[in-house]
């Protein structure tokens, strides 16, 4: 393991008020995401140990998806990473979809793509994530199309040999081949109570292991 593995597992340890562990993988272990719908779906959730995208445009659900899924994560005790390639998340918004920021590193890359891969890369092969998130849904589609297939099989082999379940959010699939679940998300209709926007009903297909299915579910505010 590189010296820069090791010097910024030593930094996180020290970040975490809360257990920094290295996670061993366990083979069928996956994150459930609160989402009765999805992990219907996905049958039983997230899985750990490979490369995961959510993909889908504005307001189709997509952050409240992994907002769920990160809640979740910490609530079980587990730290997680959010790498914001474009600066987007809302700590509000994540409190409020009950995620604790406490176990959360949250790693703001300023719109630079490869920033924020390689910072991705590097907290994978720390260790001691139980998620880690690669938020890339604010990027230019011509920016997400040029990452090689090269890196996403990097990213995809450290979370395999970490047991981190990794979760790319796009706008489209990218990663392709290299990621195990695919998951695109589509905006039914609004959810509306007089002339106050309460929520969606939205739209789920999962593609895994070469087979695609679709669940519906609403998102409430």
């Amino acid at each position: 393991m590189g010296a820069a593995v090791l010097q910024l597992r030593s930094q996180l340890t020290s970040r975490f008020d809360v257990p920094f562990e290295v996670r061993k993988r366990e083979e069928t272990e996956q994150i459930p995401t609160g989402v009765p719908a999805i992990d219907r779906l996905t049958e039983g959730g997230i899985p750990r140990g490979t490369l995961t995208e959510i993909c889908g445009l504005d307001s189709t659900g997509r952050t409240a998806l992994v907002f769920a899924l990160l809640s979740q994560a910490t609530k079980r005790g587990e730290c997680c990473a959010w790498i914001d390639t474009a600066g987007a998340f809302d700590p509000g918004s994540a409190v409020e979809a009950g995620v604790e920021l406490d176990r959360v590193l949250w790693v703001n890359c300023g719109g630079n793509a490869q920033h924020a891969l390689k910072s991705t890369d590097l907290l994978i092969q720390a260790g001691g994530f139980g998620l880690v998130v690669l938020d890339m849904a604010d990027t230019p589609d011509a920016v997400s199309r040029r990452i090689p297939l090269a890196s996403w099989f990097r990213l995809r082999h450290a979370a395999e040999r970490t047991g981190a379940a990794l979760v790319a959010v796009e706008r489209q699939i990218n990663a392709r081949s290299c990621s195990t679940l695919q998951i695109e998300m589509r905006l039914q209709k609004p959810l509306w109570v007089g002339k106050l926007l309460r929520g969606m009903q939205a739209q789920a297909e999962s593609r895994k292991h070469y087979r695609s299915r679709t669940a519906e579910f609403s998102a409430a505010r």
